[in-house]
């Protein structure tokens, strides 16, 4: 099980900033999150990326500089297996940046795919007219349909102007729930409260079977 961050912000901030945080969600997760990481964010206009094998929170991460937009995924790998960095979140390709959060039983679909969470995101394209929200609403559909069981399938798939997110789950939803927390300025999508903050501060759960747009 992983943990999964998306911000938005109509001005800079500083990366390190708030992957500082989400290094101690990962580091104090009841699930352990160290089987590498990754994120994107957008520079020039662009995206970039970067991924390492180690836990997020014996990183470096004061050498990023600033962005406007960024989604981050830190591994916990399914049955401890797999541990490569090309298996790390995010994947990407030309206009999309996925992360996920979840485990599923019994899923019939065939599919291209190192893990089970790129086979997922290579799935929900196939159904992308260019309107990408569709493309997860038909999806995530389709995947409930020809899954024996689905115990989490969160997701967010990001372009260069909006993030789109699916929670779904089944049990657990002290861990599996997804929050939001919106300003004038700034969209924050989280697995969890940035440390020391409470719903007060701003915090919403992100309803459970639900596909927004942020």
């Amino acid at each position: 099980m992983c943990r999964l961050l998306y911000i938005n912000s109509k001005s800079e901030f500083d990366i390190s900033e708030y992957l500082k945080k989400f290094a101690e969600i990962s580091k104090n997760s009841k699930e352990f999150q160290g089987h590498g990481w990754g994120f994107a964010y957008i520079e020039n206009g662009e995206w970039k990326y970067y991924k390492n094998i180690n836990p997020i929170w014996e990183d470096d991460i004061s050498k990023f500089g600033k962005t406007k937009r960024l989604i981050a995924h830190a591994r916990s790998a399914f049955k401890d297996k797999d541990i490569v960095v090309e298996n790390n979140m995010p994947f990407y390709d030309d206009n999309y940046v996925f992360v996920f959060n979840g485990e599923l039983s019994g899923v019939k679909i065939k599919e291209e795919g190192r893990i089970g969470a790129e086979k997922i995101f290579n799935f929900i394209k196939r159904f992308d007219n260019n309107d990408i929200e569709t493309a997860l609403i038909k999806g995530v559909s389709v995947i409930k349909k020809r899954s024996s069981y689905i115990r989490a399938m969160n997701i967010i798939i990001a372009d260069k102007e909006k993030a789109f997110v699916a929670s779904n789950f089944s049990e657990d939803p002290d861990y599996f729930t997804m929050y939001c927390k919106k300003s004038d300025d700034q969209i924050i999508v989280c697995s969890e409260n940035f440390p020391g903050e409470i719903e007060s501060d701003g915090w919403t759960k992100i309803k459970n079977n639900s596909i927004g747009v942020y």
